[in-house]
């Protein structure tokens, strides 16, 4: 069975640094298009970072860019969020995406229905 598990959130200060991670197993983690995403109490959820196979990154929100990094070490079966610079509004639930079985150069997806399966979402808290 496919399982993501996501680990790493935590209670940081503006301007602080986390690193969230993803654990993947399975299925053949780099024959896959992973994600993170994010869920703001009372909001939608939104893409923040996709990667592809190859390694092609694409930063779903603007509001990451320059500040997020995504990056994965097929390796360890593992996907990576560097967060830095945090502030107040990257407060929410971050969720780690895999849709397995995808390889190839397409640009990798920002759009939450594009991935088949979930973590259970790590919380990230950045208090000003």
């Amino acid at each position: 069975a496919v399982q993501l598990v996501e680990s790493g959130g935590g209670s940081v200060q503006a301007g602080g640094s986390l690193t969230l991670s993803c654990a993947a197993s399975g299925y053949l983690f780099s024959r896959s298009y992973m994600g993170w995403f994010r869920q703001a109490p009372g909001k939608e959820r939104e893409g923040v970072a996709v990667i592809n196979s190859a390694g092609f990154t694409n930063y779903c929100a603007d509001s990451v860019k320059g500040r997020f990094t995504i990056t994965r070490y097929n390796s360890n079966n593992t996907l990576y969020l560097q967060m830095n610079s945090l502030n107040p509004d990257d407060t929410a639930m971050y969720y780690c995406a895999a849709l397995p079985d995808a390889f190839g150069l397409a640009p990798p997806m920002c759009g939450a229905n594009f991935y088949k399966y979930w973590g259970q979402g790590t919380q990230v808290t950045v208090s000003s």
